[in-house]
């Protein structure tokens, strides 16, 4: 294979062993000292702040991992033939002879683009047969300035694996000049960064979970049973506003807690309807209905003790809410909404708003059973969205946790136009 350089730009020294040597145990030291630090924290990934520092720290390592095997190379050699899956298998380089119409590939990039290495390297003209359609032009314009302009080729594009399966490619490259300053040939290095931006695709969304669904600011004062409750793994979210939807506000709340002294939930959400309420109201009436629920109070009469101790305040009446008591040795289910969106229930691939109330306050009881998904959210969800909540049946009563069906709700309601701010709770029924 011919050199990458023209005549005119002749190569640099490469630098001497000790220098590299020296680069690689810099990177190493910097790893360990990365990994130390990632090992030492006490974040909570399950919380959303803790899943993108995480998702940081794996990238960094990543990152590094790959510095060091380039480094690695460049003391050594190229290896032969290097072992498949390693990280010195993910990058090759090619060359194409346009007075020859050759192709040099070396044994690297035939694993990357899954070709047998026996087999005859791809021209430049055969290249895009590889390439996902929607990603050809792509590639087609940077080999194109490169041969006609003298571009550096600097770009990604995904190929097709004859095994079926998708991997990105970053390539760089430029044109080798002969020696009357025509394009003779063009040399590329073609790195494989699938895993690369997977980690980045994490990090990317681990931060815009954290920057849309941050924790109102009344959840410092009360603690939601993460861990769940008897019979019930739970988890939950405040949703801000799309950009279309009205300005922000903490008026919902969402909480799950002890209903009496026998083992059973208070599962409750609701709004003030008023996006200006005071930051602390929705701890005030949280900790209202905790007291009421630790009496007793059944979910048919919260409604009525709730709005009794809320004359005390100054807070605005409810403006809509819905309360759930569930009892994890009978698996029933007694509801009441005053009068708030009714919950939705999602069992064996279809999904259904629970009815059967004898009025607007009355209440119902509904029989659970392990594996179902109960959904409860404010009524700032207009008809629409939570139809396609419903739509979603098959993905959620497949979610093995409520943790991973709220990342399913949370994702589809962040893409919905025009949805105002709400608060989403999710229960799944264990056995």
């Amino acid at each position: 294979m011919s050199s990458h350089l023209s005549a005119d730009h002749p190569a640099a020294q490469p630098p001497g062993p000790g220098s590299v040597e020296a680069l690689i145990s810099q990177t190493r030291r910097l790893r360990g000292d990365v990994d130390a630090v990632r090992r030492d924290s006490q974040d909570d990934t399950t919380d959303p702040r803790g899943r993108w520092q995480r998702a940081l720290y794996d990238l960094a390592l990543h990152q590094l991992t790959d510095l060091d095997a380039h480094l690695a190379q460049l003391r050594d050699g190229p290896a032969p033939a290097p072992r498949a899956g390693s990280l010195l298998s993910r990058v090759g380089s090619a060359e194409w002879n346009l007075l020859t119409d050759e192709a040099e590939w070396s044994a690297e990039l035939f694993h990357i683009l899954g070709r047998d290495p026996a087999s005859v390297p791809l021209s430049l003209d055969e290249l895009p047969s590889l390439v996902l359609a929607e990603d050809r032009p792509k590639l087609t314009a940077m080999v194109t300035d490169c041969l006609v302009d003298g571009r550096p080729i600097d770009g990604e594009f995904r190929v097709a694996r004859p095994d079926g399966t998708v991997r990105t490619v970053h390539m760089m490259g430029e044109p080798v000049l002969d020696a009357d300053g025509s394009t003779a040939s063009m040399w590329a290095v073609l790195r494989d960064v699938g895993e690369l931006r997977r980690s980045q695709r994490v990090v990317s969304e681990t931060r815009d979970s954290l920057r849309r669904h941050r924790p109102p600011p009344w959840q410092g004062l009360l603690r939601f049973p993460d861990e769940g409750r008897p019979g019930l793994d739970l988890a939950a979210a405040h949703l801000p506003p799309t950009s279309a939807g009205r300005r922000p506000g903490y008026g919902g709340w969402y909480d799950a807690c002890p209903l009496g002294a026998d083992g059973e939930t208070l599962l409750t959400v609701g709004d003030f309807g008023h996006p200006e309420t005071e930051a602390h109201g929705p701890a005030v009436l949280i900790g209202a209905l905790r007291g009421l629920a630790l009496a007793g109070t059944r979910p048919g009469r919260l409604r009525d003790g709730l709005a009794e101790l809320l004359r005390a305040t100054a807070l605005p009446p409810v403006d809509g809410a819905v309360y759930c008591g569930y009892r994890p040795d009978t698996h029933v289910l007694t509801w009441t909404h005053a009068p708030g969106p009714v919950p939705l229930l999602f069992r064996g691939g279809t999904g259904r708003a629970l009815s059967g109330q004898g009025g607007p306050s009355g209440q119902a009881e509904a029989a659970l059973e392990a594996g179902d998904l109960l959904l409860l959210h404010t009524g700032a969800l207009e008809p629409a969205a939570v139809e396609h909540l419903l739509s979603l049946a098959r993905r959620l009563t497949a979610a093995d946790s409520a943790g991973n069906g709220l990342r399913i709700v949370t994702r589809e309601l962040d893409e919905f136009p025009g949805r105002q701010d709400a608060c989403v709770l999710v229960a799944r029924v264990t056995p």
